[in-house]
């Protein structure tokens, strides 16, 4: 539990010194690093910014509007960085090495199929939720989704997102961190789980992915399996 308090107070700092320096500025900047696929999260990101932007400067609750606003044109900025890189590397990656993410030839073949087909609503929903918000600019950007339809959808998302934390950094204000002070205790039996879930899953999906990707190459006429 103490790494985890220690990554937030890193995360904290950080974030409290880009706001002290650049202000509203920090926040498009700091939605655009967690929207590019880097992990870093909007969960504190927006709550502060509805505290020390906003709430400790006496600013009225209209202002939560502009919080999110900035902090859905930063996910989108970040998207776009995401998505042109997913679309440049794209699919002949994913077919030379999507074995080492765990990810099959056939699967590739579904997801980018799925994602045609789908990939609207859940470019919308996915920046709705947390962890899945930070990366699905990547299948979007490997299905080659409209540019124009994912930014819409991707900042519709982000900003209905981005609102709702910086409005609960606003009401909580100086105390907001008190959320996280309750949460924090299921902090570890959760990773926990999900540690024993991952650790399960990674053997079953190396066996699965070699099965596959040998009946897939077997079709196509490809040499080469997961063991190579």
């Amino acid at each position: 539990m103490e790494i985890i308090e220690t990554i937030e107070i890193l995360f904290l700092g950080i974030i409290t010194q880009v706001y002290g320096a650049i202000g509203w500025p920090g926040v498009v900047f700091l939605m655009a690093v967690e929207s590019a696929a880097i992990p870093f999260p909007s969960e504190l990101i927006m709550p502060l910014a509805g505290w020390l932007l906003i709430q400790a400067k006496g600013g009225s609750v209209w202002w939560v509007l502009l919080a999110g606003f900035y902090g859905g044109l930063g996910n989108l900025l970040g998207s776009w960085v995401a998505y042109w890189v997913s679309m440049k590397g794209g699919r002949p990656l994913l077919l030379k090495y999507g074995k080492y993410v765990l990810m099959s030839k056939d699967e590739v073949d579904k997801a980018e199929t799925w994602f045609n087909k789908y990939g609207e609503w859940a470019v919308f929903i996915g920046r709705l939720l947390p962890v899945v918000r930070t990366f699905i600019s990547i299948p979007a950007g490997l299905a080659r989704m409209n540019l124009w339809r994912f930014s819409l959808y991707t900042f519709a998302g982000s900003f209905i997102w981005s609102l709702g934390l910086a409005y609960g950094g606003f009401l909580l204000g100086e105390n907001w961190e008190d959320l996280r002070a309750v949460m924090r205790p299921f902090d570890i039996p959760i990773l926990l789980i999900l540690a024993a879930g991952a650790i399960w899953l990674l053997v079953h999906r190396i066996k699965s992915i070699r099965a596959q990707n040998r009946t897939y190459d077997a079709a196509d006429g490809t040499p080469g399996s997961l063991d190579e």
